[in-house]
């Protein structure tokens, strides 16, 4: 039986609110993502501990590369990955060597923070604790399919000068062209000739007993010559190596700095759970392109209490009518919101729908308008917004006894850009919710927040 790895942080961590504010959101597969430093000179050529957060979106069939370390050629290369059975994987050249997880460990959870260090050290006498990966403090066991391991003492890479250290892009060729992802990575560090352990960086909160990561790391930790720290707190220089070592990042292309991070995880659409082969989701999991009649998804949060608000820019309309509103994690088959019951949704076509039936409401939108939604689920109410202005109330009697969670659907060719506070597209305005969470093109209605674990914490304990 598989071993489903838990989520790192299923609600903020309380000790110390907020320890890591930003994060570096890859803009998927298909805008050539980059984010690497190639080694100026050379540290151990046996020891390195590298550490990362990442939130996987879970849109890619092939492999999903974390870190690697190519040369010039290509020829000589180590990487660790997310295999396509969603697994820890990677490989070792040379000599040939190649490695997954044998207890079948599966990272699962697209709305998931997950902590992975790898810990190298070829000078190690047993040829198992060469390589050892974690994941959220568990170690992986590791099967090598190829070679018997890695070499006592064999180079491995990651700190030889001209060497890149690559993340979140597989260039097995070093040429430029290679397998790009659809990701999150948050807190990115390497200690050079350091043989390290999880909890070097991270700790459990003693409060939740959740996984979360330590503060102070850049005067705690020893960096070594080709060692880095990257926490993405500039959004000017998302590059800069804050280590103390200036080992910047040398090539940074089409990411974004992120609010969505291990210490406060937002609401992202969900990979699991839309119309499979007729929804395509991206950046970042917050952008949602249906090709068919009638499709769509949820988000990854759901709220039984409390007043939350997060907003819609239609990238494209479609065809025919695009809808946005808020269903029941078990009612609505993934036809269209509004549907069922227990969906309610506001239509590009000026109406509401609720159990298949509609009826007039608002005005109508189109690509480039905003939508806010505003869920009193205090009251069972919600209301909607264009442009930041009230469209009044939608409906009363909304169910208060199960959660809701966000949920749009539309027609073929229809664009929705889904901000629950950690917007991909750029803000013109900038608005936070009453507890300073979020960045919203338009404020959000007094009292109403973003849906993150942040608040969730605070509201619903």
């Amino acid at each position: 039986m598989s071993n489903i790895i838990l989520p790192a942080n299923s609600a903020a961590d309380s000790a110390v609110e907020l320890r890591v504010p930003n994060a570096l959101n890859f803009m998927g597969s298909s805008d050539d993502a980059r984010f690497q430093r190639t080694n100026a000179s050379s540290g151990s050529s046996t020891q390195a501990t590298l550490s990362a957060w990442i939130k996987y979106s879970g849109n890619v069939s092939q492999s999903v590369p974390i870190f690697m370390a190519p040369d010039a050629g290509g020829d000589s290369r180590f990487y660790i990955q997310i295999t396509s059975a969603e697994e820890m994987g990677g490989t070792f050249r040379y000599p040939d060597c190649d490695f997954s997880s044998t207890n079948d460990e599966k990272l699962r959870d697209p709305a998931a923070w997950y902590h992975i260090v790898a810990v190298i050290n070829t000078n190690d006498g047993t040829a198992a604790d060469r390589l050892k990966i974690y994941i959220n403090n568990q170690r992986v066991t590791l099967t090598f399919t190829t070679g018997g391991g890695l070499g006592s003492g064999a180079n491995i890479h990651f700190n030889t000068s001209g060497y890149k250290n690559i993340f979140g892009y597989n260039d097995v060729t070093n040429d430029g062209v290679g397998s790009l992802t659809d990701m999150y990575f948050s807190e990115v560090i390497k200690c050079d000739g350091q043989v390290l352990a999880p909890t070097d960086f991270a700790e459990t909160d003693p409060d939740t007993g959740i996984w979360v990561p330590k503060t102070g790391l850049a005067d705690s930790l020893t960096f070594g010559t080709t060692g880095y720290y990257y926490n993405f707190a500039d959004s000017g220089d998302l590059a800069n190596d804050v280590s103390g070592n200036n080992n910047d990042a040398s090539a940074v292309t089409n990411t974004t700095q992120s609010l969505d991070t291990p210490s406060n995880n937002f609401a992202t659409l969900n990979s699991l759970d839309k119309n499979l082969s007729n929804v395509a989701l991206s950046e970042g999991n917050l952008k949602m392109t249906t090709s068919a009649t009638n499709v769509g998804g949820r988000a990854t949060m759901g709220v039984s209490s409390g007043k939350w608000f997060w907003e819609v820019k239609i990238e494209d309309k479609g065809v025919n009518v695009a809808l946005i509103g808020i269903a029941q994690p078990t009612n609505w088959d993934l036809n269209y919101v509004g549907s069922s019951t227990t969906s309610y949704a506001y239509s590009s076509g000026a109406e509401k729908y609720n159990n298949g039936a509609s009826s007039s409401y608002g005005a109508s939108w189109t690509t480039g308008d905003y939508i806010g939604v505003a869920l009193n689920m205090d009251d069972g109410e919600i209301a909607f917004y264009k442009n930041g202005s009230s469209q009044g109330t939608a409906y009363t009697g909304i169910p208060t006894t199960d959660f809701m969670l966000p949920a749009f659907s539309g027609q073929s060719g229809t664009d929705f850009l889904a901000n629950f506070g950690n917007p991909q597209f750029t803000i013109s305005s900038g608005n936070t919710d009453d507890n300073g969470y979020g960045n919203f093109e338009y404020a959000p209605p007094s009292g109403y927040l973003s849906l993150c674990s942040a608040n969730l914490s605070k509201v619903l304990g």
